[in-house]
């Protein structure tokens, strides 16, 4: 999940491509998965679709609200900061919110018997300290994962609208101004829906064939 601010900035500057696009392209991502053969593909998968759910619904949302202006925006440091801070605070929900549907939707609909949500989504964590997690990011990620866990009844939690936490962090998170969001709240808590309702689709697909019986 590394963003480098500096070539955010030029790459944005200097084209008009989408931001989508830049980040993670679409045709990449669909041809990562085939099929989900180990506890290493589940955790490429809850990381590889947790980040492009949050950079493809936040930079979409910050392209759309600001419009013609997104590009001088992006000269703005203290923009970039603000932006970065949001990035790893909405990912680390959506790494818990995909983490939590994977794992219920495998132990009930796929009979998994060893339930490995906290190890997988530990693991991630770990990782992305490397990629310009913050300690801060990092500690609180955790914190409320583990608080999470405490309560998730993985035998219907994919079926209860898994994803509600990630919606309501990039409302919360996106650096746009309040009096902005409010009228906006609709429109992006639709988007990140659509976004993890094409991840459910693909899950589904991929393990089509997956039983652990």
């Amino acid at each position: 999940m590394k963003l480098n601010l500096n070539n955010l900035r030029i790459t944005l500057r200097n084209t008009l491509i989408s931001v989508w696009e830049y980040v993670i392209p679409i045709w990449k991502i669909s041809g990562l998965f085939k099929k989900i053969k180990s506890k290493k593909d589940l955790e490429n998968f809850i990381q590889e679709r947790s980040a492009h759910v949050t950079q493809t619904t936040l930079y979409g949302y910050l392209k759309t609200r600001i419009g013609v202006k997104y590009i001088a925006m992006m000269e703005d440091e203290r923009f970039l900061k603000s932006i970065n801070i949001a990035k790893w605070n909405i990912y680390m929900v959506a790494l818990a919110d995909c983490a939590f549907y994977v794992f219920s939707y495998l132990i009930v609909e796929k009979n998994l018997k060893a339930n490995d949500c906290k190890e997988v989504f530990l693991s991630i964590i770990e990782k992305e300290k490397n990629n310009g997690l913050s300690d801060e990011i990092f500690k609180n990620g955790k914190e409320n994962f583990l608080k999470r866990l405490e309560t998730v009844n993985f035998n219907n939690y994919y079926l209860e609208n898994p994803f509600k936490e990630s919606g309501e962090a990039l409302y919360y998170w996106s650096p746009i101004a309040d009096e902005l969001k409010t009228l906006d709240k609709k429109i992006v808590l639709n988007s990140i829906s659509l976004k993890w309702g094409l991840m459910k689709d693909e899950f589904k697909k991929i393990t089509k064939d997956l039983n652990f019986t």
